[in-house]
């Protein structure tokens, strides 16, 4: 890619979340894994518009570990196709730890986003840990049944 479709790959990216919860921008995650070659950033996108985008480490060196594709953050855009886009998303991730000889891929989900959950244990994921989320003022921020986001809870 070029930088003006850099440029214009983070302000889709940037809008989808901001959709799901206002302020909510990653952008300088997306640039840190080019920036160091930590692994890639996947869009899916459907026409012009962006589906979901996952922000993955890739192998030994990274957050990922040895043998393993980490999505480290992945948002799929609201509404009545979401559960189809997460599903396009989760296929890619592990198209590319497949492509990259990677044998796990590894995500994390809060229990509130039951929808994707659900999704992930329907695909033969499984837990292997768990975190508790605080908010203030106790309001669920993005950690709500209707959306889908993979982030980092480790």
């Amino acid at each position: 890619m070029n930088e003006s479709q850099r440029v214009q790959i983070l302000e889709a990216c940037r809008a989808l979340t901001d959709s799901i919860y206002a302020g909510l921008d990653v952008t300088r995650e997306i640039r840190s894994v080019q920036d160091q070659a930590l692994g890639e950033t996947l869009a899916i996108w459907d026409g012009d518009s962006l589906d979901a985008f996952a922000v993955c480490h890739c192998g030994e060196g990274t957050e990922a570990g040895a043998g393993n594709c980490y999505i480290k953050f992945a948002a799929v855009k609201p509404g009545a196709q979401a559960q189809k886009a997460f599903g396009r998303m989760l296929d890619a991730c592990e198209a590319l730890a497949s492509a990259r000889g990677l044998g796990r891929v590894v995500a994390g989900v809060n229990l509130n986003r039951s929808r994707a959950y659900r999704a992930l244990l329907e695909r033969g994921y499984r837990a292997d840990g768990q975190g508790v989320a605080m908010h203030r003022p106790d309001s669920p921020g993005y950690n709500r049944p209707d959306v889908f986001i993979v982030d980092d809870w480790r």
